[in-house]
């Protein structure tokens, strides 16, 4: 005969289990898990009223797994981020309390995309002289180039801001000194697999791009606008947060060409 004594303490469920369990702030996890919204876009995107949306991201946001700043381009209107870091972090200690063999470890670094022909992504911000440019280089680093990637810019500035280089440079090891600048136009003719915008006005301006298969938006504030005070920091923290969301971007791009090429299997 079992006795309640055998049975642990009840204890409250782990706060992502709450957070996740709702099925409205489940979706609003899963469509935020796939690039930065504002609130217009995600009641159009689940069908919901904006008074209901907002409710559930201030939930969501309290929990700290999802973020938000204002939009750069236009300072009434925010975008909303998923932190999938703080997920990983939520999912690990969500399954250490319901047993501790379910610890979960840290996931090992994503495989390289191999495949051919290999994926093709752009990066597009204002002045293609931090931002995209970093981004650029800091997939190529990842992928070991097994990625095609370039960077452009809506209104190209004449150089490379030397933080961004210093930034690269000193972190990563990578050195984008000799690179200049370029604009969208010249690679408007081209085609890419992935489009991913990291600033609030080029997204505005990307519907050239819309024949694009995938169109993702980072919301990343321009290091170069911080205060004077800021200065370096502030490009080491973009540094940062554009190399978090590529590696989370890699098993996207791998899954994503797994598909691709069997639906051009035979």
């Amino acid at each position: 005969m079992y006795s309640v004594d055998m049975v642990p303490s009840g204890q409250p469920a782990p706060a992502f289990v709450r957070m996740a369990a709702h099925p409205l702030r489940w979706r609003l996890l899963t469509v935020l898990s796939t690039g930065d919204y504002r609130v217009r876009e995600l009641v159009e995107l689940l069908g919901q009223p904006q008074n209901l949306i907002s409710y559930h991201l201030r939930l969501l946001r309290g929990s700290g797994l999802v973020t938000s700043h204002r939009s750069s381009f236009d300072a009434r209107d925010s975008y909303y981020h998923l932190d999938l870091e703080r997920c990983a972090e939520a999912l690990t200690a969500a399954g250490i309390a319901l047993h501790p063999a379910l610890r979960l470890d840290p996931a090992p670094p994503p495989a390289a995309v191999t495949r051919s022909p290999r994926p093709r992504v752009l990066f597009a911000c204002t002045g293609n002289s931090a931002r995209s440019p970093v981004a650029e280089a800091l997939l190529r680093h990842r992928t070991r180039g097994h990625v095609e990637v370039t960077s452009a810019g809506s209104h190209p500035r004449p150089a490379m801001h030397p933080n961004a280089v210093l930034v690269l440079r000193e972190h990563y090891g990578i050195d984008i000194g000799d690179q200049r600048p370029r604009h969208l136009d010249t690679v408007a003719r081209h085609r890419f697999d992935h489009l991913i915008s990291l600033c609030d006005k080029v997204r505005e301006v990307r519907h050239e791009f819309s024949d694009h298969s995938r169109l993702i938006h980072w919301s990343i504030p321009d290091p170069a606008a911080a205060s004077d005070t800021a200065g370096y920091p502030a490009f080491k923290h973009m540094a940062e947060e554009i190399d978090t969301r590529i590696r989370y971007l890699l098993p996207v791009l791998a899954e994503n060409q797994e598909t691709k090429d069997k639906e051009t299997q035979p």
